[in-house]
């Protein structure tokens, strides 16, 4: 369990993993910055059977109150900026439950994430991207300690169109 003031972070559970696959497809609860491509049936309880949702390469964890419940996920990736292992960085990302933005969960849940990735593994770099329009996700990655590096153009195809994303980083000991 990693412990913040408002959230705490824990790995995923077979419960989550329902949640999950249920709300994958739901477009209300992805809003406009998440409509990614449709999730089979099965897809997220595959991919928890083969590691939990947790390597060294990928991981996703559960975002919960100070109760216990469920708020919402934080997930990394490994990306590599030149040959592995020593250019490895890693890309983050969070999804909050509609119902419970706006507490600052999110900024909380990704600083977390960044610390444990720091705390984990030798990297220097953490990143996340958004839309460009995405301005509650600036904030919350400007609360959380990330700096704004700029604009990737046209980087992420969206909803039958290619968007702008905001890149932001965070650097080891900031």
């Amino acid at each position: 369990m990693i412990r913040g003031e408002l959230v705490d972070l824990r790995p995923l559970t077979v419960d989550d993993i329902e949640r999950s696959e249920r709300l994958a497809n739901d477009p209300d609860y992805n809003g406009p910055f998440g409509t990614w491509a449709l999730t089979a049936a099965g897809d997220v309880r595959r991919r928890f059977e083969i590691d939990g949702y947790l390597s060294h390469e990928h991981g996703r964890l559960t975002v919960v109150d100070k109760s216990g419940e469920p708020v919402g996920t934080v997930s990394f990736i490994a990306i590599f900026h030149g040959p592995p292992p020593s250019n490895r960085v890693y890309n983050i990302g969070v999804d909050i439950d509609p119902a419970q933005r706006r507490r600052g969960y999110g900024a909380e849940a990704q600083a977390l994430l960044a610390r444990y990735l720091f705390d984990t593994y030798a990297v220097e770099r953490v990143e996340a991207s958004t839309d460009v329009q995405n301005v509650p996700e600036q904030r919350a990655l400007e609360r959380a300690g990330f700096t704004r590096e700029g604009v990737l153009r046209r980087a992420q195809w969206r909803a039958g169109d290619w968007h702008d994303i905001a890149l932001y980083s965070k650097l080891r000991g900031e």
